[in-house]
């Protein structure tokens, strides 16, 4: 197990209205070269699970769109499947991105695993429960491009942690901020929290003795956040590519929203 990981119950401190959903991964640490060279290949069965659950997860929370527009919160037992799928996706997407090395569960329920997330249940403003499709769009753009990114240069991250055996504290951040920001899209998308995705820069520093993990908080230095910006001008770039590719076609733009929202909505 990765050294650093604080496996106490998550109570975070709030943030009133704008407590955001936590992530908790531990402070980069060596890992086994051959898990890294096989690492996408190994996640084969995870990824296929993963879809099947978004499949399941998609008509879910449009159960859980109707319940809340009506009641202004979750039913329990959607809020709790929701957050089990956020959960289960988060880890796979943890270990394929590098940010861990131990294999992820087959299983909803992982308190062990070196990977967690907090989502509390919070009452919904009804209006934006309503307006929750519209109202991501400007998220998902920016986590689509982040992503994007990532992936353009994901080659790299792998060469350099086959190397050196472990990931690069920058490399790590801005890694870690992708995914967080991710899966605080998500869990707005899946009405889990009221609070809109943002701090994809991380976080401010905070006094050692509430330092939970590597992301508790998040904290991105200079090279990391120079990544971060990297991600976004790659992900624009490719986008901006694709769409010459295609001809100029003068729907260029309204396929790029419509393909980025509904990456975050359908499976």
């Amino acid at each position: 197990m990765a050294t650093g990981w604080d496996p106490r119950p998550m109570t975070s401190p709030g943030d009133g209205a704008e407590w955001l959903p936590v992530l908790d991964i531990p402070p980069p640490a060596r890992q086994r070269r051959w898990t890294v060279l096989l690492r996408w290949l190994l996640l084969i069965p995870q990824f296929v699970v993963w879809w099947l659950l978004n499949i399941a997860a998609f008509f879910v929370m449009i159960v859980g769109w109707f319940a809340a527009l009506f009641t202004g919160r979750l039913p329990d037992g959607i809020f709790g499947f929701l957050s089990s799928v956020l959960a289960y996706g988060t880890r796979v997407n943890a270990s394929a991105a590098l940010l861990v090395d131990r294999y992820p569960p087959f299983s909803f329920s992982a308190p062990q695993y070196p990977v967690q997330i907090e989502v509390r249940p919070t009452p919904l403003n009804r209006l934006a429960v309503f307006f929750r499709l519209i109202l991501l769009i400007p998220a998902a753009i920016v986590a689509g491009l982040l992503e994007s990114g990532w992936y353009a240069i994901s080659w790299v991250f792998w060469l350099i942690t086959l190397v050196l055996g472990r990931l690069p504290a920058p490399l790590y951040a801005a890694t870690a901020a992708v995914a967080r920001f991710s899966m605080r899209l998500r869990a707005y998308t899946y009405m889990l929290t009221p609070a809109y995705p943002k701090r994809v820069f991380g976080d401010e520093p905070v006094p050692a003795d509430e330092v939970r993990s590597g992301t508790r908080p998040l904290l991105l230095d200079t090279t990391a956040k120079v990544l971060v910006v990297l991600f976004l001008v790659l992900g624009l770039a490719g986008h901006v590519v694709n769409a010459s590719v295609d001809h100029g076609s003068d729907h260029d733009e309204d396929d790029f929203m419509a393909h980025t929202v509904t990456s975050w909505t359908t499976p």
